[in-house]
C-alpha cells in the first residue's frame, strides 16, 4: 500500500523525472532452522544455505529504490531542499506493518567551522557513524516516535544554509566516478569508465554494476582495466 509510511514519497512523475533513479529486488534463501539449535528456533539468526545442518529454509526478499535530485539546479541555485519540494508530498505516518521506519539526513559539516546549516524540525536523536574513513554526523526521524507527530500530522524535513557559501561547487567525495562514450559503432565504440578514489591512502574495493539497454550488444572480452597506467584483471 502506498497511503502510509515512507511509501508516500514514491510519486511517479516526481520519481521519473529526477536526475537519476534505480530499482533493485534482491531475493536470498536463508536458513530458518537448523539442527545445529537443537529443536531451537532463532527467528533472528541467519544462517548460510550452504550449511547441511539447514532443517527449514525461507526465502528472504529485499527491495531497494535509490533517486538522485538535482536540487541545485531546481531551486534557482540555492542547496535548500525539503520533503515537500522532492516528492511534492510528506509523511503522515509509519507503515503499520514496519518495525522500524526511520529518516536520516546527513548534517555533517563541510568544514572546521561552525554549522551552516540546518535541519527542521528538530530531530529525535543524533547518529553518528565513520563513513569511508570520514565521520559523518546523521539528524534521525523516527516515524514509530509517538512524540514526532504530536507537534504537527505530517513531517516536512527542511534543509537550510544559515549564510551562502563560499562557492556553489559541491565537495568532491572520496570515491566518485565518471562516464562517457567513445568511438563510433561496433567497431570502434566503446564505454569508458573512470573511477577515482581521492583518499590519501586507503584503498577501498569497487563494484561495478552496468545497465545498459536491451538493444545494446557488449563484447566482455574487450574488458579492460587501468589502474595507474598497468592493466589490472578484475576479481
Amino acid at each position: 500500500s502506498l497511503q502510509a509510511g515512507l511509501a508516500v514519497l514514491l510519486k511517479a512523475e516526481r520519481l521519473f523525472h529526477s536526475s537519476y533513479h534505480s530499482q533493485a529486488v534482491h531475493i536470498r534463501p536463508v536458513c530458518r532452522v537448523s539442527a545445529r539449535l537443537k529443536g531451537v528456533v532463532r527467528a533472528t539468526c541467519l544462517f548460510l544455505v550452504q550449511d547441511a545442518s539447514c532443517m527449514a529454509l525461507s526465502w528472504e526478499l529485499r527491495q531497494t529504490l535509490t533517486v538522485v535530485f538535482d536540487v541545485f539546479s531546481s531551486g534557482q541555485g540555492k542547496k535548500d531542499w525539503s520533503l515537500f519540494k522532492m516528492f511534492s508530498r510528506t509523511l503522515t505516518d509509519a507503515c503499520p506493518l514496519a518495525s522500524q521506519s526511520k529518516v536520516y539526513v546527513d548534517i555533517s559539516p563541510k568544514n572546521k567551522e561552525k554549522e551552516l546549516l540546518e535541519v527542521t524540525p528538530p530531530p529525535t536523536s543524533v547518529h553518528e557513524a565513520v563513513v569511508q574513513g570520514d565521520k559523518k554526523t546523521y539528524a534521525v526521524y523516527d516515524l514509530l516516535s509517538p512524540l514526532l507527530f504530536n507537534t504537527s500530522r505530517s513531517l516536512n524535513v527542511q534543509l537550510k544554509w544559515k549564510r551562502p557559501q563560499d562557492s556553489s561547487e559541491m565537495p568532491i567525495p572520496v570515491l566518485h566516478a565518471q562516464r562517457y562514450v567513445g568511438g563510433y559503432g561496433l567497431q570502434t565504440g566503446e564505454i569508458c569508465t573512470l573511477i577515482y578514489n581521492t583518499h590519501p591512502y586507503r584503498a577501498f574495493p569497487v563494484i561495478l554494476l552496468e545497465t545498459v539497454p536491451w538493444y545494446l550488444r557488449l563484447y566482455v572480452h574487450t574488458l579492460t582495466i587501468i589502474t595507474k597506467g598497468k592493466e589490472n584483471k578484475p576479481s
